[in-house]
């Protein structure tokens, strides 16, 4: 009976954190969007205005393993009541903002206060959920996060048709509405009272920082400093009673290895969301505008099917919906590779498939990576995935920008006969054949699948807590 109460109220709590998700999807997007007239108001470089989205994205992804190892010694409705209120002040700052600084200021303090929302979003499913029901519930987190990618484009386009895109700051203000039902349903468990190594979380977010600085602006000194602060991390979680991180975690074969695999595909299905843009605005010459109603299709139907593919891996197990996802991407990556010159509406229809892929590869390895921890390796454990989910996207960003800026006299796919796109082609080429890679490593070298043994450990795990 009591596990039916709980299992109620997560079902109340993912509803809720489906609408927040979608707001915070909004807000990450709608900002692309609005950089060439940011730029022009306060007379900056297009490498000075992109600081308005590449800052917002390494403070959330750093953010998001800092709120999960907070939520192992802090109640979740006060961390998130927190993360909310700080998203609300940045949104305030930027809305009344008349220097480009403020602009800067306010969107770092968003994103200081948004990395609450995943690190939350993802704890939920594993304290309110059994581990055979989590992936319907982490379904619903990928609905929220694909709707705030259809909605976002088009809400960008529909303010600044009628006001300033300062406005735009006004969309996130919305997601204070749901902080009562938060403070609600949220219990008030709360993890151990041991200290905290702030010394190593910020050793931590040194590396990230540095090593994606150094890959995206090419820079070897951001790198070399990168490893260093990387080094001192490991040497400082070894050598002190508490670290930040406990090196045991990734002595779980399975944490590990699925940790390695979401990065990879992080930094490979990032390329939907960078490169279709660059191939709709250099190939078929469209404007932002309906660049933006372009991905609108593959967002929503990635919305419409997320819950879905929650369902699925519930019912036919993670290692199911990750061949399917991988099928979905594949396909998607040849016919874009073999096709870049057709119409912008079939890139369109292409493109939905691999979006669709992609929410359920994330479902898959979401789902997988939270049966490897126990409840109290939960919180840092799943912190750190979401982060290198981030750091994958930012690092492929740095890579794919360099290739097409590289560009390619000549195509490798034997089928594609288009005069123009051979980068775009080749690029596609590999990533599908990078993909195929995965999924072969995956089924070899794991026989029955991580993700099925992942579920045994999970459910072991569960029993052991209880």
């Amino acid at each position: 009976m009591e596990l039916d109460v709980q299992q109620q109220t997560g079902e109340k709590l993912m509803k809720i954190v489906m609408f927040t998700l979608v707001l915070s999807a909004m807000s990450v997007l709608m900002f692309n969007f609005v950089l060439p007239q940011i730029s022009e108001e306060f007379g900056l470089t297009n490498a000075q205005v992109s600081w308005v989205t590449s800052s917002y994205a390494l403070i959330y992804g750093i953010g998001t393993i800092i709120y999960g190892k907070l939520a192992d010694h802090y109640k979740l409705k006060d961390l998130l009541t927190f993360g909310l209120l700080l998203f609300a002040i940045g949104s305030l700052i930027g809305l009344t903002s008349q220097t480009f600084w403020m602009v800067l200021v306010g969107r770092c303090i968003q994103a200081m206060g948004a990395a609450a929302i995943p690190a939350i979003a993802m704890l939920i499913p594993i304290r309110y959920f059994p581990p055979e029901r989590r992936g319907s519930a982490m379904g619903l987190a990928f609905v929220g996060l694909a709707l705030g990618s259809a909605l976002g484009p088009v809400m960008s386009a529909l303010i600044l048709s009628v006001v300033h895109w300062r406005w735009l700051f006004c969309i996130p203000l919305f997601i204070l509405i749901t902080l009562p039902f938060y403070r609600k349903y949220l219990g008030d468990e709360r993890g151990s009272h041991t200290k905290l190594d702030w010394m190593g979380g910020g050793l931590l977010a040194a590396s990230v920082t540095l090593l994606l600085l150094g890959v995206t602006v090419g820079a070897w000194l951001f790198v070399i400093g990168g490893l260093l602060s990387l080094v001192l991390f490991i040497v400082r979680i070894r050598s002190v009673q508490e670290p930040f991180i406990q090196p045991g975690l990734f002595s779980i074969k399975n944490y590990t290895i699925g940790l390695v695999i979401t990065f990879l595909i992080s930094g490979i299905g990032f390329s939907l969301y960078y490169l279709s843009p660059l191939l709709l605005a250099d190939i078929h010459q469209l404007p932002p505008s309906w660049i933006g109603f372009a991905l609108v299709p593959g967002a929503a139907a990635s919305a419409i099917l997320g819950r879905s593919g929650g369902r699925l891996a519930d019912l036919k197990g993670n290692s199911y919906l990750f061949f399917i996802a991988s099928m979905l991407l594949v396909s998607c990556f040849v016919l874009l590779s073999t096709f870049t010159g057709v119409s912008p509406v079939l890139i369109a229809i292409f493109l939905i498939l691999g979006n669709v892929g992609q929410t359920f590869m994330m479902i898959a390895m979401s789902n997988s990576v939270s049966m490897t921890l126990s409840k109290k390796q939960a919180g840092v454990g799943m912190g750190l995935l979401t982060m290198l989910n981030f750091i994958g996207g930012g690092m492929a960003t740095g890579v794919y920008g360099k290739m097409v800026d590289l560009g390619s006299a000549g195509h490798w796919n034997p089928v594609h006969h288009y005069s123009d796109g051979a980068i775009y082609s080749n690029i596609f080429l590999i990533l599908a054949v990078l993909h195929v890679g995965i999924l072969s490593l995956y089924v070899i070298q794991f026989n029955r699948g991580i993700i099925i043994r992942s579920k045994i450990v999970g459910e072991d795990q569960t029993v052991n807590e209880k």
